[in-house]
């Protein structure tokens, strides 16, 4: 199995959960946690558990000057279903700085790294991934870019073999509060992968969340025009289309 394959299957596994909590203006240091039980790991509108459920958790650190770092890690399985793969765990690192102006406009500016600690066969390109990104939002509305600063982005090679440095997302979010415990949400990105076009691709999400007291529950409609036709791109091993429209369900408890 060739490198190729590998950035094929990928298909986007950019795991960010980027929950950074903002710190308390009363405390000078902020800690928090966090837990979220999901019926498929979804990111940037592409499956990473082949339709399996997910456990995933993370911890936040957030200084009163802006300052902030993190961890947060979950379980996948677009490698290990390729075969010869050990790495079955994703492991993100984060840190940054946000702050606030001219009243309800907030930025954050920072740096992610995407970890799957395995044994990977001679021959595979690594699939650890860094990306610089900054954002700016306002009020319930908020835009993201993301850049691939690393020489590969999660596998992906070139048509011709080159580097994907250079890759890079759009996002576009919006979470609005109808208050009694009660949220909507949208998104829009667009993931673009240098060097190689036909696995470049926008996704879509629209969802509903209510706060239940001890968590919040989420459900939410996800889809890519993402290309999951046999022999394309985004296609896993057992023939599932990982871009495919699809409702993901989600409980998650910050604590």
């Amino acid at each position: 199995m060739n490198k190729k394959l590998v950035a094929l299957a990928v298909a986007g596994a950019l795991s960010s959960p980027l929950v950074a909590v903002a710190a308390d203006p009363a405390r000078e240091h902020t800690f928090t946690g966090n837990l979220t039980l999901a019926s498929e790991y979804i990111y940037r509108g592409i499956g990473q558990t082949n339709r399996k459920p997910a456990l995933q958790g993370g911890f936040d650190y957030a200084h009163r000057s802006g300052l902030y770092a993190g961890i947060w890690g979950s379980n996948i399985s677009w490698l290990s279903d390729l075969g010869g793969i050990s790495s079955s765990i994703e492991l993100d690192v984060y840190g940054g700085y946000k702050g606030t102006f001219a009243n309800d406009f907030g930025y954050d500016v920072g740096v992610l790294t995407y970890n799957y600690p395995g044994a990977f066969p001679g021959g595979f390109t690594d699939a650890d991934t860094t990306e610089v990104y900054v954002g700016l939002g306002w009020k319930w509305l908020s835009a993201k870019y993301s850049y691939t600063v690393s020489s590969h982005i999660f596998g992906w090679v070139g048509a011709g073999g080159e580097k994907t440095r250079g890759s890079d997302y759009l996002e576009l979010n919006a979470a609005y509060d109808l208050g009694d415990g009660w949220g909507i949400n949208a998104h829009l990105g667009h993931q673009k992968i240098k060097r190689l076009s036909d696995a470049s691709y926008t996704d879509w999400k629209l969802g509903v969340t209510k706060d239940v007291g001890f968590g919040t529950v989420g459900l939410a409609y996800v889809g890519t025009d993402a290309k999951g036709d046999p022999g394309q791109p985004y296609r896993n091993p057992f023939g599932k289309d990982l871009g495919k429209e699809r409702l993901l369900l989600t409980f998650g408890k910050t604590f």
